[in-house]
């Protein structure tokens, strides 16, 4: 079994290479910011998904409902106070 990303099996094996040694040369700070910036992005992609799915709803529903996208539904209800089975 692979357990290579699919962008290593079907990335030529030169641009694999400068991919890899320009990572080397990046400070774990950049990595970092890397990662951060993702998060943000997957966010904002699931809270443009809740606006799409549930128009006019407010922002406060937008944040809670894309919340519950990852958040298990006990920690919701503890955390927030919401229960996303309640508001299906």
């Amino acid at each position: 079994m692979n357990h290579e990303p699919d962008f290593v099996r079907d990335t030529d094996a030169k641009a694999l290479k400068v991919f890899y040694e320009i990572q080397r040369q990046r400070s774990p700070g950049e990595k970092a910011n890397d990662v951060f910036e993702l998060t943000d992005w997957m966010i904002q992609l699931a809270e443009r998904g809740v606006r799409t799915r549930y128009p006019g709803i407010g922002e406060r529903e937008v944040f809670l409902r894309a919340c519950a996208l990852r958040i298990p539904r006990d920690l919701m209800i503890k955390a927030y106070g919401w229960d996303p089975e309640a508001h299906g």
